[in-house]
């Protein structure tokens, strides 16, 4: 092999390590140490150390201290926004009606690979109320919003995300066909609901739509379970509205 093509070869290996890291952060919003992303991404510290570091300066991570270790930085999710800035705007009017209407946090995320990222939000008005990070993940087979874009998705497709998500969640997990049952109730008109699924303690009712480009955007709307029962049927029915509006 040629200095050219060993030069090349590296490249691509350090193209392909970074991406499996931030892979990595992207699945872990919380952060994560050094050691911990080494022994996910089975390869040395210090390798890990010389691509993360290059990272940060890029601004693709960030490793502040006191904010949970290591973490998707500023510039990545920029450019990961950027791409849904247009449905942003198209959206937010939607999630402010529905947040005015309700007096609940209305969540935007699209459809990333294998999970639902988080990009927009209106806070509701609730003192109790529930709120993420925008830039964090979720899953896909135990939120509103996920399940509600797989309910977008071609039947073979949505089935492969799903068992892959069962696997990497072990004995807890509901079955395959459950899963398939409800997403099928959601294509036949149903709302996405997760109720204490994801977060023991929140439930969230949801729609998703795919917009001209193919990329499919869900609009959530987590509820503490402690008053969900009472307002479910009003906030189903302002959710249905608006999705009526939308069409």
């Amino acid at each position: 092999m040629d200095g050219e093509s060993t030069h090349r070869n590296q490249g691509i290996q350090v193209i392909s390590r970074a991406a499996d890291i931030l892979r990595l952060l992207g699945r872990e919003t919380d952060g994560l140490s050094l050691g911990q992303i080494a022994k996910s991404v089975a390869l040395p510290r210090s390798t890990v150390q010389r691509v993360v570091a290059a990272l940060a300066v890029e601004g693709f991570i960030s490793t502040e201290k006191g904010y949970g270790g290591i973490r998707l930085g500023p510039e990545i999710l920029s450019l990961a926004q950027a791409t849904a800035s247009d449905m942003k705007d198209r959206l937010r009017p939607f999630m402010k009606n529905i947040s005015d209407e309700t007096g609940e946090t209305v969540d935007l995320a699209v459809l990333e690979g294998d999970k639902m990222l988080f990009i927009d939000q209106i806070v509701g008005s609730q003192r109790l109320r529930a709120v993420s990070r925008i830039g964090e993940t979720f899953p896909l087979t135990t939120t509103a919003n996920g399940k509600a874009a797989l309910a977008c998705l071609q039947r073979e497709h949505a089935e492969k995300l799903i068992v892959a998500e069962i696997e990497g969640q072990g004995s807890n997990s509901r079955t395959l066909d459950e899963i398939l049952d409800e997403i099928e109730q959601i294509k036949n008109g149903a709302l996405a609901k997760d109720e204490n699924e994801h977060s023991d303690g929140i439930c969230a009712l949801g729609f998703a739509i795919k917009d001209a480009n193919g990329d499919i955007f869900a609009l959530s709307t987590p509820v503490p379970s402690t008053r969900y029962e009472q307002i479910k049927g009003s906030m189903s029915d302002v959710l249905d509205r608006c999705l009526k509006n939308m069409r």
